[in-house]
């Protein structure tokens, strides 16, 4: 994984070369400048993701960089450096947008957590999407579950067989039916997607089968239906355990027959589609209760894939609202950038019982009841109908405590997980997955100039 870029930005040469050395030691890329001038055109050369910079500096000063910045790259997280700070500075300075204030002498460590927070939340660099990344188009992630689920899709996209995507409501099952479509041979051809549990049964057969003029009581035309409209492509069947019983006997003859009879008609029509199915229920229970088709689900489940729920990958929660964030500012036109550390960890520690979905849904809310730059704690907790003192319920408190613990252990082991697991009472390997699945990285806890080992 490529590491992440930082700029920093300062006239003191020694400063210059002393955080280089730091920042480099802590896994990142650096590169400097001596002024804000140098910095804009560094920057319009190579966009970093984030910016360190001191207030002090030759021609422009750090607060005249940082307007700047907001005006050209709304995602930018920008952190200020400065010797002469007070506290209505950096009120001030918040306000208006950045990211954090630091007055010098500072904490290397202090400095190195607050990188790491506003890396977190940084919106992502877009790059040029290429043959290779398009066909993935919308899945935001750096998650290793998600990574691992992406390439089991590439490798099924490739084949024809039928794909059964299971999943929670909310976690994202059709854009990676949208995936498995652009990474198919089929990938030219139409992708149409249904829910089968939101249309009414009388009218479900029309809409996948098609009819006739004068099949039944207001058929005044000729209708094709889904399927012959995703011929040559892929069609989504999404919801399909909510597909009523009839119905599903006649899904699996056009299945078996490769051919569609639609309502009235005496004759079928020859269909060449791809199915992806997809549901929240679990099948085989349904299967258990009469309520699905045993031979169906052979049919749609030559291949399972299952997306985790939000709560499983929260190392995308941070990318995501980022995402999510700049894509609402747009719709909204407005200057909001970033979320302060506190409301990050908020969406961090919370349940998300409606997966991505739901983490939209808080964005778009905080967003627009925005009236600065940075979100703050106060409208994350509104949105996410968390009280204001932070009581949190039984599950969230147990993943704050959790987050809060494995942070705790790694700076007493200044990042060594095998001293951290010591500690812990568990083994390297469980405590590594412990710290995946909190989006811990080891090396952020590490004294500059230490080794990797451990």
């Amino acid at each position: 994984m490529e590491k992440p870029h930082i700029l920093f930005v300062d006239d003191d040469a020694d400063m210059l070369r002393l955080m280089a050395l730091r920042l480099q030691a802590a896994g990142y890329r650096v590169t400097t400048a001596a002024s804000a001038e140098a910095a804009l055109a560094q920057i319009g050369h190579e966009r970093p993701e984030l910016v360190i910079s001191d207030v002090r500096l030759p021609g422009q000063d750090g607060m005249a960089l940082f307007e700047q910045l907001r005006q050209r790259y709304a995602g930018l997280p920008v952190i200020m450096l400065t010797a002469h700070g007070t506290i209505p500075d950096a009120v001030e300075a918040m306000e208006r947008g950045v990211f954090c204030y630091l007055t010098k002498p500072f904490d290397a460590r202090v400095l190195l957590d607050k990188v790491a927070q506003a890396l977190s939340v940084a919106a992502p660099v877009q790059a040029a999407q290429t043959t290779e990344t398009a066909w993935r188009a919308g899945i935001i992630s750096r998650s290793q579950i998600m990574e691992e689920l992406l390439g089991e899709t590439r490798l099924v996209a490739a084949s024809d067989a039928s794909v059964l995507v299971q999943g929670e409501s909310g976690a994202g099952k059709e854009l990676l039916a949208k995936a498995i479509h652009r990474a198919s041979p089929r990938a030219k051809g139409p992708f149409v997607a249904v829910n089968c549990g939101a249309i009414p049964e009388q009218l479900l057969e029309s809409e996948l089968f098609g009819h006739i003029k004068g099949a039944f009581t207001g058929a005044l035309n000729n209708h094709r239906g889904l399927f012959q409209t995703a011929h040559g492509g892929t069609l989504l069947l999404d919801e399909i355990g909510d597909m009523p019983l009839p119905l599903q006997v006649k899904l699996l003859r056009v299945l078996q027959e490769k051919a569609v009879r639609p309502v009235g008609a005496s004759e079928a029509v020859a269909v060449d589609v791809r199915i992806v199915s997809a549901t929240h229920r679990d099948l085989d229970a349904a299967i258990a209760q009469g309520l699905f088709r045993e031979d169906l689900y052979y049919r749609l489940n030559v291949v399972s894939l299952t997306l985790p729920p939000l709560s499983e990958r929260r190392e995308d929660i941070p990318l995501l609202a980022a995402h999510f964030l700049a894509q609402v500012a747009g719709k909204y036109n407005k200057p909001v950038t970033g979320y302060a550390p506190d409301a990050m960890e908020a969406l961090l520690a919370a349940s998300w019982p409606g997966n991505v979905r739901q983490l939209y849904n808080v964005v778009e809310q905080v967003c627009a009841l925005a009236s600065a730059p940075i979100i703050p704690l106060g409208l994350v907790q509104r949105a996410l109908r968390l009280p204001a003192q932070g009581i949190l319920n039984y599950n969230e408190a147990k993943t704050r405590f959790e987050r809060d613990y494995l942070t705790q252990l790694l700076k007493v082991a200044d990042g060594n997980v095998t001293d951290a697991a010591r500690m812990a009472g568990r083994n390297r390997t469980e405590f590594y997955r412990l710290l995946q699945k909190n989006g811990l990285d080891p090396a952020l806890f590490r004294q500059p100039g230490e080794g990797v080992a451990g």
